[in-house]
């Protein structure tokens, strides 16, 4: 069960991005990890090959989840995320204001 999903908005708590927000663009639950739409950007540095000149594309990298805290959507602050087993579906619950944030679907 991953407390992150895909569309999610989040807060960066640690790091050169600390304080900005972005969306959840895709959660990498095995490594821990989930990558956000403009945060922790690098540039990779692509050589010419053949008659195509070199290029710098600017790419998004994954960050800990250690290092993020979700936005709940009713109290618009940055939160940990609890679970309420005691409804079914199992839903996600914001640990301020004690909201349900999302159904959790099962696969």
């Amino acid at each position: 069960m991953f407390k992150f999903k895909i569309n999610d908005t989040v807060q960066i708590t640690a790091g050169k991005d600390k304080g900005r927000s972005g969306k959840i663009i895709k959660v990498l639950p095995t490594d821990q990890k989930v990558l956000v739409e403009g945060i922790n950007l690098y540039k990779k540095h692509i050589k010419p090959k053949g008659n195509e000149a070199g290029t710098i594309l600017t790419l998004p990298r994954a960050i800990s989840v250690a290092s993020v805290a979700l936005i709940c959507p009713s109290c618009s602050k940055p939160t940990r995320v609890g679970f309420d087993a005691s409804q079914t579906p199992k839903v996600r619950v914001c640990h301020k204001c004690r909201q349900i944030i999302s159904s959790v679907t099962k696969k």
